[in-house]
């Protein structure tokens, strides 16, 4: 404790070490900051994954109960599912590029229209294809249901056009729900479409289904949690740092207690260290 005066004493009374002192103190109100900012994105992700859990459990209801009108979304009814009846429109189906699976393989999501009994159109992403074996394009899509199908699907925002992409015909870069409302005129359902879950009745064979993926921010939870509390140990390292070299000067200005208390250090640390008897005998011993 004496030797902790002296250090705090030295900085006090010594000018020297008042710019460093305030270079201590930016830096760990800088460090501060970015631990702040890192548990405000672990309670975000926390945030998201606990509305998707929720979501995601929550029973179906029909699509008109959530979504009134065709522009009625709101990013928190992202992964409901609603209930829809209509007929496909297989004709104006569309593939979406650039789309992989949960394991990272590359392909397309299979985008189909369908027809409500009141005229209007829901548009469906049928689930993820694989690309071909000799092409990017897929070697077989499964054909969707004909006919009055009934349909349980998950909502989702519109993703809105991305700047600069084309896509040969057929395909779309993005799910952009505008863009497929010009194609297809008529009233369509712009500010989200539904991920299937099922189909019934059921066709032979489909894509493979979407289903809810934890919030992606780029890192988990837990790294946030990690990054937060590392820095603030790099805040608390530059007041060490700034101690040690005080410290650092009052032992080579020979501080009687500084040095008092590195000599009883040393002598602490030679007293554990091995013997040089016993360093040889375990030296002959191998």
């Amino acid at each position: 404790m004496e030797q902790l005066g002296r250090i705090a004493r030295a900085l006090v009374s010594d000018g020297r070490w008042h710019r460093y002192l305030a270079l201590a103190i930016a830096f760990a109100i800088g460090c501060g900051l970015l631990s702040w900012w890192q548990f405000a994105r672990r309670a975000d992700t926390a945030a998201a994954n606990a509305l998707i859990s929720s979501n995601a459990a929550a029973p179906a209801v029909p699509l008109s109960r959530l979504l009134p009108t065709s522009t009625a979304y709101r990013p928190g009814l992202q992964w409901r599912t609603v209930q829809v009846e209509g007929t496909y429109l297989t004709g104006d189906q569309l593939l979406v590029r650039n789309r992989v699976d949960p394991d990272g393989d590359p392909g397309f999501e299979v985008l189909t229209p369908l027809r409500l009994a009141d005229g209007t159109v829901f548009v469906l992403d049928r689930g993820w294809v694989p690309i071909g074996t000799k092409q990017d394009r897929p070697d077989s899509v499964p054909a969707a249901p004909s006919g009055t199908v009934t349909v349980l699907a998950r909502l989702q925002g519109d993703e809105g056009p991305l700047a600069g992409r084309t896509a040969p015909a057929g395909e779309i870069p993005s799910i952009d729900l505008h863009a497929v409302a010009d194609d297809l005129g008529g009233t369509v359902f712009t500010a989200a479409y539904g991920q299937v879950r099922s189909e019934s009745p059921a066709a032979p064979s489909a894509p493979q289904r979407i289903e809810p993926q934890p919030a992606d921010t780029g890192v988990d939870e837990g790294t946030h949690l990690s990054y937060g509390i590392q820095w603030i140990l790099f805040g608390l390292l530059g007041f060490g740092a700034l101690g040690w070299s005080i410290r650092r000067d009052l032992l080579d200005s020979g501080d009687d207690v500084v040095t008092a208390a590195e000599e009883r250090a040393v002598a602490r640390r030679a007293k554990r260290a091995p013997s040089d008897e016993s360093v040889e005998d375990a030296l002959s011993e191998r």
